[in-house]
């Protein structure tokens, strides 16, 4: 297993090489970005599916809402990617949403906002994946692979593991892995828009065959008129365009230094890319008057039209690369989850397993966890996109909502502590300076840092953007699948009290505090025995070693016939060590020992019990399959048993 592991993974990496595994702002848009980038291959179908509700009325051509609903939420991208900038210079530690609402709202915001989050990591790897076997099994259409969507499930699975894999490798291996295609797509995506405006300049007339016949309609919908309820709905899809907006300001630290300018930068540059391209996608697929189809993605029908003759080739470049960033964009809740649940288990919210780097310098854990529920949740949607996007935008907007709402306290905050500088600096001497909190404070920095009422303006415009989405897009999506969301980030924040709780009761349960100094005890040793052989023997021989006069063996009785030789061979072979022998009349191996320790315990309440379990162990190890586990069993069993100790005493066989 050992061997296995370090040919999927590779040999461990030293702590001190930790730093080295930072990333640059090239590597790090391959990663951070491409969950965000990778949702202009869907979000504009997404507005489309919805809108399509109306055009089975006949209701003139709702499809031409896609390009203002498009703008909209272009505008609510700004907003949201000025408010990260500001929270990644204000926490450059990293944390997000859950650190930001911790600090300023409190800890159950806090919590909130991290079970959001966490939520909206695992449905990203599973939309995102979903979405790229979509767009393989797009390309399929009309050819004899055509039967592949039937197989949807088991490549989503396969390419959760796949990136499962990249990831537990290391951070820089998977930046390294997944910047080629991340950047292949972006520049085969802006190629399809550039020359799909030119091929409609050059060609007006030019459009997609329509089908009727095949025409797709979103999840849970059905044909009405268009009317604004239809038109948030479409709006609240299509804002799915702004997952993983926030991943970058989750994982400030990753970046190489200066930490925060770098992810400010690259943050920039995803927000830009991710405008240019979903408006581009919109804007073609009103030209070219796209319809959603059942088993054929709207931006394959672009391109279909769009790369005609020579440049027909030019359609499975795009499909390729869309099927791998769709694929990859899993990967930024690779880079998120883990970072979110190992802040969440260093505070105790979570189990502390989830805390630690394993050899590779990665939350293996975090990654392991977050590839198991997302491989479920593709199981039990079997791999449907549009049966998966109701569940995908709830805890973003929430997270977004709360961390904004956060950042208005922060800089209120601030500016009061500003004020008070400033007050303080004003007077005392020109030589002096004022001092708040601790740290001294100049006039100069000072009124570097009197930013914060815009800053307050940028940060409440957010929260309050943000907060109307999240309310349109419970009140459009709650019955068609939101309601699971909704009903599952409580029980989540249950979850994170309860574990807090626990490891606040263990922690006051192991304090020193109040504890006697150290005393001697008396020992009393209890040996159970199948029989007499060299494992026994060397059992007993621990156990006088470290309780001379207080040993007993004990014999479980099940043979009249054996536990009369075992008693002739006791005399020779037992070193004078008292032998009890139980009855068992139900056959029963484990309780007549339980039921003795039990009795010896009540007889010496203040003696200590060790029981001493002889063991072999087979040289090879699927020799154990051969032999019964009855000393594992027992051990686990009277691992519970108040007052009692228990040791293995292993005898290893050579052969």
């Amino acid at each position: 297993m050992a061997s296995l592991k370090r040919l999927l993974l590779g040999s461990p990496i030293r702590t001190a090489r930790l730093a080295h595994e930072r990333l640059t702002k090239k590597t790090a848009l391959a990663i951070f970005a491409s969950d965000a980038l990778s949702s202009t291959a869907y979000a504009t179908e997404q507005i489309l599916l919805v809108l399509a509700a109306a055009y089975f009325v006949g209701q003139g051509d709702p499809f031409g809402k896609v390009v203002p609903i498009s703008i909209a939420i272009c505008l609510l991208l700004v907003i949201v990617t000025i408010s990260y900038r500001q929270t990644i210079y204000a926490y450059p530690s990293g944390g997000g949403a859950f650190i930001v609402a911790k600090e300023n709202l409190g800890t159950i915001p806090g919590l909130i906002a991290g079970a959001s989050l966490l939520v909206d990591y695992i449905l990203t790897v599973s939309v995102s994946v979903a979405a790229g076997v979509e767009a393989i099994t797009s390309a399929t259409e009309g050819t004899s692979f055509a039967g592949l969507h039937n197989y949807r499930v088991l490549l989503c699975l396969f390419f959760i593991a796949f990136i499962t894999v990249a990831n537990l490798r290391g951070v820089r291996e998977a930046g390294a892995l997944f910047a080629a295609p991340s950047y292949a797509f972006i520049v085969s995506f802006l190629f399809l828009i550039v020359y799909g405006l030119i091929r409609f300049y050059m060609h007006p007339t030019l459009a997609v065959v329509a089908n009727d016949a095949d025409l797709k309609i979103a999840e849970g919908y059905h044909p009405q008129p268009l009317h604004l309820f239809l038109l948030l709905g479409a709006f609240a899809n299509g804002c799915a365009a702004l997952t993983g907006i926030e991943a970058i300001s989750n994982g400030v630290q990753a970046f190489k230094q200066p930490e925060s300018k770098n992810a400010a930068t690259t943050l920039s540059w995803m927000a830009a890319l991710l405008i240019g391209m979903f408006l581009g996608a919109s804007v073609l697929s009103y030209f070219f008057h796209v319809h959603p189809r059942e088993h054929e993605t709207v931006i394959s029908q672009v391109a279909r039209v769009v790369f005609t003759g020579r440049f027909g080739w030019f359609y499975y470049v795009v499909q390729a690369t869309t099927a791998a960033i769709l694929i990859l964009a899993a990967n930024t809740s690779f880079a998120g989850f883990p970072r979110l649940s190992s802040l969440l288990a260093r505070d105790r919210y979570l189990p502390r397993q989830l805390a630690n780097l394993g050899d590779r310098l990665v939350f293996s854990n975090g990654i392991i966890l977050l590839a198991a529920f997302s491989g479920l949740l593709v199981w039990a949607f079997r791999g449907d996109t549009s049966r998966l996007i109701p569940l995908y935008a709830v805890g973003v907007f929430l997270s977004f909502t709360l961390s904004q709402a956060g950042m208005v306290v922060h800089w209120w905050r601030e500016g009061k502590s500003m004020q008070a500088a400033r007050n303080a600096a004003k007077g005392s001497s020109a030589s002096q300076s004022a001092s708040v909190a601790g740290s001294p404070l100049n006039l100069v920095t000072i009124e570097r840092k009197s930013h914060w009422r815009k800053s307050i303006v940028v940060n409440g415009l957010g929260a309050i953007a943000t907060c109307v989405v999240l309310i349109i897009f419970i009140a459009t999506k709650f019955i068609h699948g939101a309601w699971v969301v909704v009903a599952l980030i409580p029980l989540l924040v249950l979850m994170f009290l309860k574990i807090h709780r626990h490891y606040v009761d263990v922690a006051r349960q192991l304090s020193t505090e109040g504890l006697a100094p150290l005393r001697p005890f008396d020992h009393e040793v209890v040996v159970p025995i199948s029989g007499i052989h060299r494992g026994v023997i060397a059992a007993l021989q621990y156990a006088k070693s470290i309780a001379p006069h207080h040993v007993t063996a004990v014999y479980v009785n099940l043979d009249d016939e054996q536990t009369r030789r075992l008693r002739e061979k006791w005399d020779q072979w037992g070193s004078g060590v008292n032998l009890v022998v139980v009855a068992s009349p139900y056959r029963s191996l484990a309780r007549p020992i339980f039921n003795y320790v039990d009795r010896v315990r009540r007889g010496s309440p203040n003696v200590l019990i060790t029981v001493v379990l002889p063991e072999f162990v087979p040289a090879k190890w699927w020799q154990n399959l051969l032999h019964n586990q009855n000393t594992l069993f027992l051990k686990g069993a009277l691992l519970f048993k108040k007052g009692v100790v228990v040791t293995n005493v292993p005898y290893h066989l050579e052969q």
